[in-house]
This record gives C-alpha cells, sequence and structure tokens, in this order.
C-alpha cells in the first residue's frame, strides 16, 4: 500500500509549533476524508484537522501534549494500492521521479546530503518533502535552496520553483539570489541569538509563597512576546487627544445607531477607522520586514486585542477595514469580538493582520507601552477616555473649558519606522479623533 504523511499545518502567520492536545483516532482505525483527526493549539488558536485521504492510521508519530514544529511529520495513513510486501516511497516522492532526469550526479557530500534531510533543523523554511527529493536528487546544495525565491505563500518554495532552478543552472545562467543569501544569513542569526539560552537570576520562594504553573497558552504568549522583543528595537509615542466632539456624537447617537442597525456602537469602530485612514496615508507603517527587505502590504488588516474569558488575549482582524464604512467596521468587529469570547473563531479570522490596536482604556488605564505583534511593525494602545480642565483659544482670549481627553501611544519597530515617521502617524490619528464630525449622519 502507498502512504500518506500527516504533517503539522502552519496555522498563522509566525506560528511555527503547535501542541497536539487530542488525538481522535488511533492506530489501526479507518478514517475516510474530512474525519477529524486531532485538534492542534497554538497561543492563537485551537483548531480540529481533518484528514484529507481515506485510508487506515498505521502510525502516530506524536502522543497527545506534544509540541511539534510546523512542517513536521505527525501520522501515517495507509491508503489504496496493491500489496507487494514492501513500504514503498510516498507518492510525492515518486512524482519526483518522474519528474527529474533519470540520470543524476551521484552526491560525494554525505554532510550536504544530511543538511537537505534535515533541513527543517537547519532552516526556518518550510519545504515540502517534494521539493526535498527533487533537491537530493539533483545535487541541489542547502545553500542553494535556502537562496532560492519561492512563488508560495511566505516565499515558499515550490516544485516549480524548483523545477525552473533546475533549468537554469543546467544552462549555466543560474545564480543564488544575494538578496535571499543576505535574508537568510540574517534570519539564522536572529534564530542562534533567540537559541542562547539566557539564565534568569534565582527566585527565593518563602513558607507562604503560592507557586502556580503557567498554562500551556500562557508559555507561548510569553515566548511570542520576548520573541518581539528580541527581534524588533521597540520605540513608544504618546500624544493626548482631544475626542470631545466624538464623545458627545457617541452620547447623541448610540440608542439611535442600535435601533438602526442592530449593532450597539463603542469608540473602538471610530478608532479604527481613523487608524485605517491613517495607514493609508502612512503605508510603511503598514509594512513588515523580511530580512534586509520591507515588505509593504497592499490591504489593510486592523487586528483588534480581545480579553478571553480565561483571561488570556487573542487577535482577530478586520480584514480590508480602509474600504468599510463604520457601519461595516462595527458590525465586523462585534462579530469578532463576540467569536473570540465564545472561542469559536476561525483561522483565517485570525491571520493576515497588518497592524495592531489594543485598548488599555477598557481595564481605566490612561498610557500603555504594548509589544509588537509580529511581524507588524507597531501597534497602537488606546487610553482611558477622561474628562480634564483645559485651555480653549476663543476669538475673545483663552478659556479654561471641560474637555474629554485620552492618550494614544504607539509602539513600532526602530528599524524601519524612525520618529519622525512614528510622530507624523501617531498624530494623523489624533487628529483624525479630534476633528470628527459631531453632525456625522447615523
Amino acid at each position: 500500500m502507498s502512504n500518506f504523511q500527516i504533517v503539522m499545518p502552519k496555522l498563522g502567520e509566525s506560528i511555527q509549533e503547535g501542541t497536539i492536545t487530542k488525538w481522535f483516532v488511533k492506530e489501526g482505525d479507518r478514517v475516510e476524508e474530512d474525519d477529524i483527526l486531532f485538534e492542534v493549539a497554538t497561543d492563537k488558536v485551537d483548531s480540529e484537522i481533518p484528514s484529507p485521504v481515506d485510508g487506515v492510521i498505521s502510525k502516530i508519530l506524536f502522543p497527545e501534549n506534544s509540541l511539534v514544529a510546523v512542517g513536521e511529520i505527525l501520522a501515517i495513513i495507509s491508503i489504496g494500492g496493491e500489496e507487494n510486501g514492501k513500504s514503498e516511497k510516498s507518492a510525492e516522492d515518486t512524482e519526483a521521479k518522474k519528474i527529474v532526469d533519470k540520470e543524476k550526479t551521484p552526491i560525494n557530500d554525505s554532510n550536504e546530503e544530511n543538511a537537505i534531510e534535515n533541513v527543517r533543523e537547519l532552516s526556518n523554511r518550510f519545504y515540502s518533502p517534494l521539493v526535498k527529493t527533487i533537491a537530493k536528487q539533483e545535487n541541489i546544495s542547502f545553500e542553494e535552496l535556502e537562496s532560492l525565491n519561492g512563488s508560495g505563500a511566505n516565499g515558499r518554495v515550490q516544485k516549480n520553483d524548483i523545477l525552473e532552478y533546475i533549468k537554469t543552472r543546467k544552462s549555466g545562467k543560474a545564480k543564488p539570489d544575494p538578496k535571499r543569501e543576505t535574508i537568510t544569513e540574517s534570519k539564522n542569526e536572529v534564530m542562534a541569538v533567540s537559541r542562547k539560552s539566557i539564565t534568569p537570576p534565582p527566585v527565593s520562594i518563602g513558607a507562604g509563597d503560592q507557586i502556580i504553573e503557567m498554562d500551556r497558552v500562557r508559555k507561548l504568549i510569553a515566548d511570542h512576546m520576548v520573541m518581539s522583543k528580541q527581534v524588533s528595537p521597540h520605540v513608544t509615542s504618546v500624544v493626548e487627544a482631544d475626542v470631545t466632539e466624538l464623545v458627545l456624537w457617541r452620547n447623541k447617537n448610540k440608542e439611535a445607531f442600535e435601533s438602526k442597525y442592530g449593532e450597539k456602537i463603542t469608540f473602538m469602530p471610530v478608532f479604527i477607522e481613523a487608524v485605517a485612514s491613517a495607514l493609508s496615508e502612512f503605508p510603511m507603517v503598514n509594512s513588515s520586514v523580511d530580512g534586509d527587505r520591507i515588505i509593504l502590504k497592499k490591504d489593510i488588516n486592523i487586528g483588534i486585542a480581545v480579553a478571553k474569558p480565561d483571561g488570556n488575549l487573542i487577535v482577530p482582524v478586520i480584514k480590508n477595514a480602509e474600504q468599510r464604512n463604520l457601519v461595516g467596521i462595527t458590525k465586523e468587529l462585534n462579530r469578532l469580538a463576540n467569536a473570540a469570547r465564545n472561542n469559536k473563531l476561525g483561522i483565517e479570522e485570525i491571520q493576515g493582520g497588518t497592524f495592531t490596536i489594543t485598548n488599555f482604556g477598557s481595564f481605566r488605564n490612561l498610557i500603555g507601552t504594548p509589544i509588537i505583534n509580529q511581524p507588524q511593525v507597531a501597534i497602537l494602545a488606546t487610553g482611558s477616555i477622561e474628562k480634564k480642565p483645559a485651555v480653549l483659544e476663543t476669538p475673545t482670549g483663552d478659556v479654561i473649558a471641560i474637555r474629554h481627553k485620552m492618550f494614544l501611544s504607539l509602539s513600532y519597530d526602530h528599524r524601519i519606522v524612525d520618529g519622525a515617521l512614528g510622530g507624523a502617524f501617531l498624530r494623523k490619528i489624533a487628529d483624525n479623533l479630534e476633528q470628527f464630525d459631531i453632525n456625522r449622519l447615523v
């Protein structure tokens, strides 16, 4: 019989591993396509993974509660085929044999062969078994493989990419991409730093102290936060915005808004609208860093940090926020927030974010310095709206009046967002909020 390999899926940007929380099958079980095989959990979402094929579970390689890297083989399913008493190559390996030339250059360097076999441990890129088989048979070195620019998602090298490289290499025209090599080197340096063991100072435990073990999600969040601080040099800028017009408008129209659209409106939809407008004017903030390349994102997808009942946070994403009006943003925000609190978010609803907003004001906090949600380059924290005395300029002179004010704080990646850009972007968000039209129709 031929075998089909079940691998750990990639469940979101920046997610490189997941925990198998439950197997719904055991070795020897027959499964049909779309039967649930296992449940996997990350710091973002828990998901049930279905079987892509019909067959029999011949081997389960990782038990429950195992932390497994993306792309690792989790199980093997035996599918239809003739019995010959011998284990056959996987379907992908068979296809690879048909694709590549029959006359192969022998591989003389056993270390290079091992590098291709263990590419998952050596690289932070994922290569399918088919791509690795072709690379091995065509004597493509690990460095060459890493230098290729893939056409798949997140630069993933696909079959056509490596076959095209083989053609050009045989004609003598192929050259490794120096940018890709530089990126690989810089990524490996970052990974090497992140792997260094940092010994924390010892903690003394008193007789009356309570010890609480971190749960799985808290451990993953902790690792993600430490990684973000290691990758991005964080800088935070703060402005104070006068949002009196916005507060008066909402107080006046919130009941009419709910009556007309069936949705409660908070201040957050207006914050999202203001941020989306500012990102349209400052596209560099709507970007990611890939080695020495800056990737400007076409879409403006704004993630909103939502507190779950267990105390952890999740960040659902409002896609194409700049294309939605205030009603559309409100409806989508309320839908995602409700799904997040009830653990009903789908994988696609937490992926693709290009910028994040976290609302410290919901806890009556004035100012915060949030940590960037990788691989984004900036995050906005909105503080509590408070009544304050303020000096206003009038035609007859300055007066002191009671105004509604709030602090906005922007943490940004100083590798590509300098103080001038970060400050101008943050000021634009504040201006958008301060210039809110109090006569705006519901």
